[in-house]
């Protein structure tokens, strides 16, 4: 059966926008692999009335709220392929084969892609953290470090000073220019020149920031902007058009989260350069408000 929608990717924007299209009693599908990003962080916090739960313990009854609805179906796998056009298109999914659909939402996010510097993986989530607004409250000041990865990486360091006392471990990355020094000096963030080599446990269950040269120092956390890739290669392949921000691409699109390509939508950490659970939730609402008018406004309604 061909369904009104086929929706990759059940994190927060694909849920959301789920329920805008159940309530409209239109038949949808979500391909799921169960990896939300944000499955690294013990808790959520900023979430209106949902402060401090985790994120998968959010989706968790988010899905459970969903499945009520007699027109969704949750396939558990990884959407390899999808061709088609608008009304036509045909998602392949790894042990389920093919699935029909007349329009299509990309919401499987990106992937947070680290410097290869030992211990720092493994701390991602819980001492190693990208947002000081989900995160830094709960760090309670102190030292904190932001390491560099980007030109961005200055601007990061002066918005976390209101978290701590911000050391910018510039890790072997060219200096700021004059300007943004002025600013870091004006936020009281001391800067440390060299590479970083290595994160290990320090004193007080804090971490220790090792340099190449040998110096090392305890911070309560660290904070840094990862790489972002798109998750997979569906967009690509379908001819999406991208765009290019200081963290990596993202996929375009317009204000109910139309691609360039007719019938193709995205949502989500895919489609926007700064996210939270709020924000990405409500890309999924305008997602779900898009296809659906699209498949109202059609000859097939």
């Amino acid at each position: 059966m061909q369904q009104d929608a086929v929706i990759i990717g059940g994190g927060f924007a694909g849920l959301s926008a789920a329920y805008i299209l159940a309530r409209a009693r239109r038949h949808v599908t979500i391909i799921d692999s169960g990896t939300p990003r944000n499955r690294f962080a013990a808790h959520s916090h900023g979430v209106l009335a949902l402060d401090g739960k985790s994120g998968l313990e959010i989706l968790a009854d988010a899905r459970a709220q969903l499945t009520a609805y007699p027109t969704v179906t949750f396939v558990e796998g990884e959407a390899h392929a999808a061709e088609g056009t608008i009304d036509d298109f045909h998602i392949g999914v790894t042990g389920h084969g093919s699935i029909a659909a007349r329009r299509l939402l990309l919401a499987s996010g990106i992937e947070d892609r680290l410097p290869d510097i030992p211990g720092l993986a493994e701390r991602w989530g819980k001492t190693v953290l990208h947002c000081p607004y989900c995160h830094g409250y709960e760090i309670g000041g102190g030292p904190i470090g932001v390491l560099a990865t980007h030109p961005m990486s200055a601007h990061q360091a002066t918005v976390v000073a209101d978290w701590g006392d911000v050391t910018l471990f510039t890790n072997a990355m060219p200096e700021p220019d004059e300007a943004t020094l002025a600013l870091l000096e004006r936020r009281n963030v001391s800067l440390q020149p060299g590479a970083v080599s290595m994160i290990e446990t320090g004193t007080c269950d804090r971490l220790r920031v090792r340099l190449e040269n040998g110096r090392t120092f305890d911070v309560k956390a660290l904070f840094v902007a990862a790489d972002l890739h798109l998750r997979g290669t569906i967009a690509q392949s379908l001819g999406c058009e991208l765009q290019d921000t200081p963290a990596g691409k993202i996929l375009t699109t317009d204000a109910i989260k139309a691609t360039s390509i007719p019938g193709v939508y995205a949502a989500g950490d895919n489609a926007r350069a700064f996210g939270n659970i709020t924000l990405v939730s409500a890309d999924g609402v305008m997602a779900g408000l898009g296809m659906h008018q699209s498949l109202m406004f059609t000859a097939h309604s």
